[in-house]
């Protein structure tokens, strides 16, 4: 198949599907410049969406890989998980390689982000995808005259057959803050993490890439310029009150997110700043 960027339909809204090498395919909505699905070249689905998410704007997509920006869930006054991820985004590059294909969003403030959060931004998302990897890099720029502080992250579902049967390596000897437990600050002490109940965890400073091992379907995570990692499953209960998941969905995801969460991002006039995620089909 030839390496192209192509224009399609998905679930009704408007999307680009990355055809890359050796069949290898990225499908991102312009509705929050979000990643709804990642095929590498044995045909295997790596992006977690769920069956009963919901796509006309009025609530962000379940799964995927949401764009969390410039509030990382509740940690401020601004809708959960801020307010780029229901917005539409342009196409700003569309590029294609020998072995790649590359494609960059963007949006930047308007009336009604300033009604929301009055500060001026210009923000890219550019996602490239090779045979066996896609890269994801957020690009956040003050285009206004005095600094601001954000929170964020890139929200990514990964699709696992029985999250029970997962193991998440890399961090060990960490803090995390614990959602499930007051907030408390706790080490980790476990060289695997296994999901057998809820999750939700913010680990800081991680400098270590994370191996999510799966059976076949294992996958290697490295961030840069995001210093914290989220790790999340609803699992049982939770997952049953979402009105956007089927009841055994928490089964078949689990979320390993690069995040700015625990110190807020300063960005001075004029500057920017860079996140990035890679994911790597071991």
């Amino acid at each position: 198949m030839t390496i192209s960027i192509e224009t399609i339909e998905f679930h009704g809204i408007e999307a680009l599907r990355l055809n890359g090498p050796r069949g290898a395919s990225a499908i991102i909505s312009k509705l929050g410049a979000q990643v709804l699905s990642w095929q590498t070249p044995d045909g295997r689905e790596r992006l977690f969406l769920s069956d009963k998410a919901v796509f006309d704007g009025s609530v962000a997509i379940r799964g995927g890989i949401p764009v969390c920006f410039p509030q990382f869930a509740g940690l401020g006054e601004l809708p959960k998980h801020g307010f780029v991820r229901t917005r539409p985004w342009r196409v700003a590059t569309e590029r294609c390689g020998e072995d790649y294909a590359l494609v960059t969003l963007e949006i930047e403030d308007d009336e009604a982000t300033r009604a929301l959060w009055p500060h001026a931004f210009h923000t890219e998302l550019t996602l490239m995808l090779e045979a066996d990897r896609i890269d994801l890099e957020l690009c956040v720029t003050n285009t206004g005259g005095s600094p601001f502080a954000f929170t964020g992250a890139l929200h990514t579902y990964l699709r696992v057959t029985q999250v029970e049967d997962a193991a998440l390596e890399g961090l060990y000897g960490y803090d995390y803050r614990d959602a499930i437990a007051d907030n408390r600050i706790v080490r980790e002490t476990g060289t695997e993490l296994v999901v057998d109940a809820p999750l939700d965890r913010v680990y800081h400073d991680v400098r270590r890439p994370q191996l999510l091992k799966a059976g076949n379907l294992s996958l290697g995570i490295q961030s840069q310029g995001f210093p914290d990692v989220v790790v999340w499953n609803p699992w049982v209960e939770a997952c049953a009150g979402m009105v956007d998941m089927s009841p055994d969905g928490w089964r078949h995801m689990l979320c390993v997110e690069a995040a700015a969460a625990r110190q807020p991002v300063s960005l001075p006039a004029g500057e920017e700043w860079y996140g990035r995620q890679t994911l790597v089909a071991v």
